[in-house]
Parts: C-alpha cells; structure tokens; sequence
C-alpha cells in the first residue's frame, strides 16, 4: 500500500473513533473491517486525535500504561504493553463526580507516578524512574472503549488511545524512597464492597518497570516524559464495569485513596476541552 493510502486509511479511521467519542456512539471494530492494521499505524491513530484536541485547546499532561498484566497480554496475543496519552480534560480529583462521557466504563485501581526531571533516553531502568519519581499517589483509572461491546484487538485499543476515559488521583503525595512499590497492596471497592484486590507486583513484577518500558518506548518514538508529568502504570487487578450512581474507591494502605462517584454525563466530545483549574498535590 503506498503512503499516500496508507495516510488516508489512518485518516479515515481516526475520523471513525473521533465521531464515535463526539456523538456517544461505539462503533464496530477497526480490525472487523481492516485486520491487518498494524500497531505503528494505530499508534498514528491515537496521535492524530490527540492532536486534534489540542488544537481544540486540551493539554497533554501524561500518559496510561495499558496490557500490562499478563492475562490480558495472553488475550490479545502480545508480549509487551500499550500506551496512551492523559488529557488535562480526562483528570478529576478525588471525591469528585465523573460527569465525563462514558460509554461503557470500567474501573481500574492503579498507582500514579508523577515524574519531578525529565526521563529521556534509551535503557531507562526501575532505578532511573525511582530516581526521577516526585511521589506516587493512588489512582482510579476508568477505561472505556468506542469500539462496542468491547469487542478488541490490540490495534483498536491502541487506536482508542489505549482504550482510556479518564481518571482520578487521590490527595496523598508519597515519595517513593524507601518504599517496596511491588509489595505495596491496593483494594478495589463499588459502593462498598470489596470487587478486587492486588499488589503492585501484577504490573510487570514492579510498577515503574512499566513506566520504564513508556520511557523507552517513547523515547524510540523521538519523545520525552518530562517534569510534572502524571504516568498511570497499569492495573494490579482485572476492570470491573460501573454504571452512573456508582460509587468507587481504592486503597492502598499508606499510600492513601482516592474515592469518586460515576455521574451522568455533563457533556460530550469538546464539550469536555476546558480549564478545570486542579491541581496536583
């Protein structure tokens, strides 16, 4: 296929996801009709619309780390993670209503790290993320998906950037010396009961492994996570759907928690794009 087919193909398809978010309607899958999409092209899927919100006015303020457990890896046959890029839009601060425009949530009990220098370069290992660590908090990452039912490939979710919705970080800052990350245990409750458990173990063996992979990753994709950066590094434990009424919290010990409660959606699409005004701990 020439590139210039190949530029109109992902244009296409960005448009497909990009109507699909504006007007709350979830579409068949990308790979349904085009199964050799190929992960570079979804990844330039993901970029077109994160570009197109920005010059809408949202900001980039991070990245999701994403397959990295192994059963979820083992389902959509790969071997490695995906990623995705945070939106300022996309953040809510705990005890918050999320009145964004879910489709068909689920929830994730995850650790934030939010990076105080720049990480770049190639072979970043858990200690050069340890060191470039401000603090972790705890985290509610709501997943969704604009392809129906769920019904994914890995070139979907990575052209679905990385099938996020948006998230909440609780208010307790930890710094990260001293601390065993991949001991630490986290507990996931709907209105009260207990639907998951985990360690952060479950995310690649320690949770800033996973930060380290999107540090190279992006890296060989000429980019950089930079100061003030917030990075979700994965699930600890398996999505559980939620419905509007909802009420959800995780905890992680000493590490603190953060709770929110699943509203109505307030508005859709742009809509969405504005300065919320939060700020990080």
């Amino acid at each position: 296929m020439s590139d210039a087919k190949l530029d109109a193909l992902t244009e296409t398809l960005a448009d497909a996801l990009w109507e699909a978010e504006q007007y709350g309607r979830p579409i068949a899958p990308l790979t349904a009709e085009h199964p050799d999409l190929t992960q570079e092209q979804a990844y330039q899927i993901q970029i077109r619309n994160i570009e197109r919100k920005r010059t809408y006015g949202d900001e980039v303020v991070g990245y999701k780390v994403g397959l990295t457990s192994r059963p979820m890896q083992e389902m959509l046959g790969v071997h490695q993670p995906d990623f995705g890029h945070l939106l300022r839009s996309m953040r809510y601060g705990t005890g918050q209503v999320v009145d964004f425009p879910l489709l068909q949530p689920r929830v994730e009990a995850e650790l934030a790290f939010v990076l105080r220098s720049d990480l770049d370069g190639r072979d970043v290992t858990v200690q050069d993320v340890l060191a470039a660590t401000e603090y972790v908090l705890p985290a509610i990452e709501i997943i969704d998906s604009r392809i129906a039912d769920w019904r994914i490939q890995l070139a979907d979710t990575i052209a679905d950037n990385a099938s996020s919705g948006c998230f909440a970080l609780g208010d307790t800052a930890t710094p990260v010396t001293g601390r065993n990350l991949a001991g630490v245990g986290g507990v996931l409750r709907v209105n009260g009961e207990i639907v998951q458990t985990g360690a952060g173990a479950a995310v690649l063996g320690h949770p800033a492994q996973a930060v380290a992979w999107l540090a190279n990753t992006l890296t060989s994709l000429g980019t950089t996570m930079r100061a003030g950066d917030v990075v979700l590094s994965g699930a600890i434990s398996a999505a559980v759907p939620v419905r509007p009424g909802d009420r959800v919290s995780v905890s992680f010990g000493r590490l603190g928690r953060v709770n929110i409660t699943i509203g109505e959606p307030q508005a859709a699409g742009l809509a969405r794009v504005e300065a919320k005004g939060d700020v990080l701990p």
